[in-house]
């Protein structure tokens, strides 16, 4: 008989297992499972969790699947689905535990789940729109930076200060394709550094590029990373100014070099925002290599999935840097 419970220190060895065909395995476990302040966190209300969480579904002494969400820094209103592993097509093992988190955040309070499934997994695709109650909105894509150099005017960027979260949140509203807004649209607090930014999974570094004359924020820079080797630009963007991408890449460059020598760098791009189109084209002219595209998806219900448990080899979710572009991983499947 399965069952469905918090993911606790002492799976270790099972996780091990689980996951054995991942390169870096290890560091993905230590990082879900040795945060000392996870058994404190599940107990805390939802509008005030900041860490990721992870169930797995297990059967008898088995692990079969494994499900890691995330709060928005407004939990209250957006969670996300960062993490699924299950068995090859185990996916009433994956439909469980989507379910199973869903109905459970939701019933404390968040008000819609968010996640985004790689194009080259349809099977998975398909069970989140058809048993899960998700709806397919848009597109991201990642490439991978190919060429840098260190020209950019150092005067046009400057650190992000709490008081400038505001005026990010309506850029990145305005920035949204109209008929986008009322399913992604975010607020100041989520982008607030918030108190315990140590502690969190991500490493994260904020900038802003102001208009000289004006004073006025033109753009919203964040470079994030989860393993202090591959490091993704993602940009707040005003569809009025213009901006030099490449300056934007030589600099977030520099900056990630003052921290590490040896990394990968990689810039989203995203088709829901009005600018979307136009930097997949400039990226494409560059010949950058888009090494994802996933697919959005947000849920509008939830009910829950129960069927038998299968077992075999594992199906990942969002796990994206092994080395592999999306056609390398298309030819494993």
């Amino acid at each position: 008989m399965s069952k469905i419970r918090k993911l606790y220190y002492f799976d270790k060895k099972n996780m091990q297992e689980m996951i054995s065909f991942l390169n870096n395995r290890d560091r993905y476990i230590n990082s879900i499972m040795f945060n000392p302040l996870i058994p404190l966190h599940h107990l805390l209300p939802l509008r005030f969790k900041f860490l990721p969480e992870s169930y797995v579904l297990k059967d008898k002494k088995e692990i079969k699947g494994l499900i890691t969400v995330a709060p928005s820094r407004c939990p209250m209103r957006k969670m996300e689905i960062q993490r699924l592993f299950f068995e090859e097509n185990g996916y009433d093992i994956a439909g469980e535990l989507i379910q199973f988190v869903v109905s459970k955040y939701k019933a404390m309070g968040t008000a819609s789940f968010i996640v985004k499934v790689d194009d080259y997994m349809p099977e998975l695709l398909k069970l989140f729109v058809s048993k899960c109650g998700f709806s397919q909105i848009s597109y991201e894509k990642l490439w991978k930076i190919n060429r840098v150099n260190d020209k950019f005017d150092k005067k046009k960027f400057r650190l992000f200060r709490n008081s400038d979260s505001q005026t990010v949140a309506a850029l990145f509203n305005e920035s949204l394709l109209p008929h986008f807004r009322p399913l992604l649209s975010r607020d100041a607090k989520e982008f607030k550094e918030f108190l315990f930014k140590g502690l969190a999974y991500i490493n994260e570094y904020k900038y802003i590029i102001e208009d000289k004359k004006s004073k006025n924020i033109i753009c919203y820079i964040s470079i994030q990373t989860a393993d202090n080797e591959n490091y993704i630009i993602d940009l707040v963007q005003s569809s009025w100014a213009e901006i030099n991408m490449q300056e934007v890449i030589n600099f977030a460059n520099m900056q990630i070099k003052k921290r590490q020598k040896n990394f990968n760098l990689y810039i989203k791009t995203k088709k829901y925002t009005q600018l979307g189109e136009k930097y997949n084209q400039e990226f494409m002219n560059n010949k950058f290599e888009c090494v994802q595209n996933q697919i959005v998806l947000t849920n509008t219900s939830a009910r829950i999935i129960r069927e038998p448990v299968h077992s075999g080899r594992f199906t990942i979710l969002n796990h994206v840097f092994n080395g592999q572009t999306a056609i390398q991983k298309r030819q494993q499947t």
